[in-house]
């Protein structure tokens, strides 16, 4: 035996086999050592008894952490638009709302009919009062409809029913002074044929085929009603200064127009856009201004003198809005 011998021998007796080796050393009958996980806790509590499984101890370690618990999202809100309905369903939320409508609109011109019966504002002023505030009412109440395509035709009826009025009276088959009155310049039931007429059939189409997502449907009725009537309270009143090309209109009418057409629009791109109907921006600003120019240009001409503003101002703002939006 060398002298490396005894280390060798000395090495081997101290150091421990491998474990596949002790495995095989056990009997077969002996158990297995359960080779038992260590204590994990992820808690700051001092609990002496450990936890069980691994998923349990990580869930409770990660509440007893201190960063703060996520709170539960909110229940979803519902839209503008859809708060403004007066019922769940949307049929008879729209038939509620035709009638609410119906109801303030009727309301308005019973107002200005008494006016008119007692006198309280010159007739030609009654008249323009009356133009000015029931197509911005109608308009109003948008909002309370759906926005579907038979919401917009069930809103129609308002002011379609509104023609029917008109043509009966204008043609005298029904007698109303006080409608004959607030709608008339010079107290003829005929004229309602002309000026009412075309009045109450633009807001109609406007509403029936634009509908409230649509800006040239602000542009047509806004510049229909606020601008021209605007344009004839104004002119009356400051019109000194005459137009080069029509002796009937003056200078402040046209601005007054243009102005009052502009804002009008301008207001219920604001009020549409809160229900989420259209999405304000400033090349709609623009093209809002444009159409309030070119009706107001258009309604200073002699042609609109003999035809008639209520007829060409609509047809005006629908043409030029259709190319600016």
């Amino acid at each position: 035996m060398t002298a490396a011998a005894p280390v060798e021998f000395f090495t081997a007796a101290i150091t421990p086999p491998p474990l596949r080796s002790r495995l095989h050393l056990l009997p077969i009958s002996a158990p297995i050592p359960h080779l038992r996980p260590p204590n994990l806790s992820f808690s700051s509590s001092s609990s002496s008894s450990p936890p069980t499984d691994l998923r349990s101890a990580a869930r409770r370690g990660f509440r007893s952490s201190t960063a703060p618990e996520v709170p539960p999202p909110p229940p979803p809100r519902r839209s503008s638009a859809a708060a403004a309905m007066l019922h769940e369903n949307p049929v008879l939320s729209d038939a509620l709302a035709a009638a609410v409508t119906g109801g303030i609109a009727l309301s308005s011109l019973r107002l200005f009919e008494e006016t008119a019966k007692r006198g309280l504002f010159d007739q030609k002023l009654n008249r323009k009062l009356v133009h000015v505030s029931i197509g911005i009412i109608f308009m109003l109440c948008w909002p309370l409809f759906s926005s579907g395509h038979r919401s917009a035709l069930l809103a129609a009826t308002v002011p379609g029913l509104n023609i029917i009025r008109v043509l009966l009276v204008g043609s005298g088959i029904w007698k109303d002074e006080a409608i004959v009155k607030s709608m008339s310049r010079f107290g003829d039931h005929r004229e309602l044929l002309k000026g009412p007429l075309y009045y109450a059939s633009t807001i109609t189409f406007a509403c029936a085929y634009y509908w409230k997502t649509s800006p040239i449907a602000i542009a047509a009725i806004c510049n229909l009603c606020a601008g021209d009537g605007f344009a004839d309270i104004i002119g009356r009143r400051f019109g000194r200064h005459k137009l080069p090309y029509n002796s009937n209109k003056s200078f402040a009418g046209s601005i007054a127009m243009a102005s009052a057409g502009f804002l009008a629009s301008l207001g219920f791109m604001s009020y549409f856009s809160s229900f989420g109907y259209i999405q304000g921006s400033w090349e709609m600003v623009s093209g809002f201004l444009m159409v309030s120019l070119a009706s107001a240009l258009v309604e200073s001409h002699p042609l609109s003198t003999e035809l008639d503003d209520n007829l060409t101002v609509p047809l005006t703002s629908m043409l030029v809005g259709s190319l600016v939006f």
